[in-house]
Order: C-alpha cells, then structure tokens, then sequence
C-alpha cells in the first residue's frame, strides 16, 4: 500500500512539486525570519557578551538596558572597591561621540574608555597592533567594520568603496586628535556604529564636560563569592543597581522586547508564512485527494480499511513535509552563509530548526486531516458512478 501511495501522490508532477514549494516557502519563513529577529536581539546586547572578565556590571539603578548611560560620581567605583567579596572594580566610559573624518564628515561613534592600569574590557579579537598599545599618546582602537565602513577615508575614484582606516592613521574626537594604533574584531551592535576604544582619562578628556562621566563599575567577584550574594550586597552598600553579566544581558533583551515593534513584526512574518504555507499545501493536497478519489473508492471496494487509507495519507503527507522542510532549513542555512560577511543580522541556532519542524508538522496534519475526513466519509459505490 506504501508503494501505491507513493505513486498516487507522484503520479501528477504539478501538484506533487505545488505542495512542495508551499511546504518549501513555509518552512523557509518559519527559519529565516525568526533568525534575523534572533540575531537583531543579540546585537542589542552584543557589547555585554564581548566584555567577558568582569562577573558583575554595577551602574545608575535607574538603567534600563546597555545603551541607557546614567553617569556616575567617579567615587562610587571606590565605594565598590571597598565591598566584602569584590577581587578588583574598574572602570569604564561608554558614550556617544562624533569622529570628524578627513573628508570633513561626521560619524557619530561608541566610545568606550577602559581603565588606564589594566584596560579591562577591551576588545575581544585584536586583528592588528596589540590593546596596549592605548597607553601611547592619543591612541585609540577602532573595530573592523567601521574603520573600513562609516570611518573608512574618502574613496580614491568616483562611486568607489572607502578606504579603509589603518595603523597610523589619525582623525578626530570632539576637536581631539586621535591615532589609530589598531584593529579588533567585535561584534556588530544594534544601531551599527563604529566602536573606537581608548583609556579611561583620555575618553573623559574627549567626551563633553560634565560633572559625572562614569558609565559602568565593572566588577570582578573574588574566588568561591556567590555572585547573586554580592550583587545584592553591592546594592545595599552603594544603593546602585548590580547585575550579574547574564542578568544584565536580559535586562537589555526584556526592554527591547517590550519597548519596541520588532517582535510583533517579526512575529507577523512567520504568522503569515505559516498561514500561506498551510493554505497551499492544505489547498493542493485537498485538490489532490479528489483527484484520486476513485482510486481510493476502489480500494475501499476491495475491503481496504479506512486505517491503512489513513496510513497512506499521513505517508503522503509525511513524505511532502520532509522533503518542503529539508529544502527550507537548506535555504536557511545557505541565505546566513551568504550574507555571513554582511551587515545583516542573523543567528541561526539549533533550536530554530525544532521551532520550523513543529510549524511544518503542523501545516502537514492539518492537510492530511483535511483529506482524511474526505476519504472516511467515501462511499465505495462511488466507483461504479458515471
């Protein structure tokens, strides 16, 4: 009965390769949409995730997530210092600055300050120069991206890409001179904008004058320190919000999630593509059906039970599901590999592929059911009509 199966589903090509593509394009929406809107979210927090040391960020407890810069008194990252628990407490200037380019142009850029002493919370891949080499005089570190991008010098022919910043090169912080002494790798963050690395006093002398400039304590625990106990004795002691890496890596996330339209419009994509996915391939298998109704009327006539008919269609549909699902994770897979070097977001973990498989399982039973109740209710009689 497998075999007949097989061939009655591929007996017209059309329709065989119609529920297909509908399973194809349904699986493919169901994949890449939710794996762009995953990696959107992980660059909101991309720059927590490269800052590795530290096991604790302290900072204002009115923040709301990475970007929400709250500055603090510079003596507060002393009264961290000074807590039961604490191994060493740095800090760190993270702020928004615009670099003047050698063609004369603006590019509003992350600065981020590391302290002078030990430069914690530098870049995670140096690709170029060494990050000690921030102690020299107006040094700074910019990442890959945006020194061959946004900061890259004019293009030597009309219409022509950027030259990329290098080693040696020089541009501007606030009227500052600032010299490029190397290149790191980081990743993307979620407005895209160069990220340039400096110490600790000298992000102060570039940032605009203000009375408070410390952005974040970073915080190491000392060995066998519970680090929930001493986040929550940080707070105590200092009244500053304290949040563990992965707490504050959800902190970020949460506020996106609920603050911005991403997830609805995301969400609407591959409400939509399982919706068209399961009107194609539940309209074709239908049509299918009918198309072989005589063929099952036989069968039935022949004492074929309606059990081993409904084994035939899930057959059917099982068959179409793989094959649609295959060619869609694929699709998937071979769009992130294309665009891996792009400014496209995309992260494609294993997960996606158990969330696709459930909507296509589910666009297939809804399908076979469809057929199903049609080839039960069959009258076998029907073979002998005109």
């Amino acid at each position: 009965m497998n075999h007949i199966a097989l061939k009655m589903l591929m007996g017209d090509t059309g329709k065989y390769v119609g529920i297909v593509m509908g399973l194809t394009f349904a699986s493919l929406i169901m994949t890449q949409q939710p794996a762009i809107f995953l990696g959107i979210m992980a660059r909101t927090y991309s720059f927590i995730s490269d800052t590795g040391l530290p096991d604790i960020w302290v900072m204002d407890e009115k923040v709301q997530f990475i970007d929400d810069i709250k500055p603090l008194q510079d003596t507060e990252l002393y009264r961290v210092r000074g807590i039961s628990g604490v191994a060493w407490a740095m800090p760190m200037y993270k702020g928004l600055l615009k670099a003047r380019l050698a063609n004369g142009m603006f590019q509003t850029c992350n600065v981020v300050g590391l302290d002078d002493t030990t430069l914690i919370g530098g870049p995670p891949i140096m690709l170029e120069g060494k990050i000690s080499d921030l102690r020299r005089s107006d040094s700074v570190i910019i990442d890959v991206d945006g020194a061959k991008e946004k900061l890259g010098k004019p293009a030597l022919t009309p219409n022509g890409t950027p030259v990329p910043l290098k080693i040696g090169d020089s541009l501007e912080l606030n009227d500052h001179r600032a010299i490029v002494v190397g290149i790191a790798k980081v990743t993307r963050t979620f407005q895209s904008q160069p990220v340039i690395y400096t110490t600790y006093s000298r992000a102060k002398s570039y940032a605009p004058r203000e009375r408070k400039l410390l952005s974040f304590v970073l915080v190491k625990a000392a060995q066998g320190q519970n680090l929930h106990e001493l986040t929550r004795r940080i707070r105590e002691k200092t009244g500053l919000a304290a949040y563990t890496r992965n707490e504050f890596i959800e902190l970020t996330y949460n506020y996106f999630m609920k603050n911005t339209g991403i997830p609805i419009n995301f969400g609407m994509s591959v409400l939509l593509g399982f919706i068209v996915g399961a009107a194609i391939a539940g309209q074709t298998f239908y049509n299918f059906t009918l198309e072989n109704i005589r063929q099952f009327g036989v069968l039935k006539a022949m004492g074929t039970s309606n059990w081993t008919l409904l084994r035939m269609i899930l057959l059917q549909a099982v068959l179409v599901g793989s094959i649609g699902y295959g060619m869609g994770v694929g699709l998937t897979a071979l769009f992130g590999y294309a665009m891996r070097h792009s400014i496209l977001a995309f992260k494609f973990p294993w997960q996606l592929l158990l969330f696709s498989g459930v909507g296509v399982s589910l666009i297939c039973m809804i399908a076979a059911l469809i057929s199903i109740i049609k080839v039960i209710r069959l009258e076998p009689a029907i073979v002998f009509k005109s």
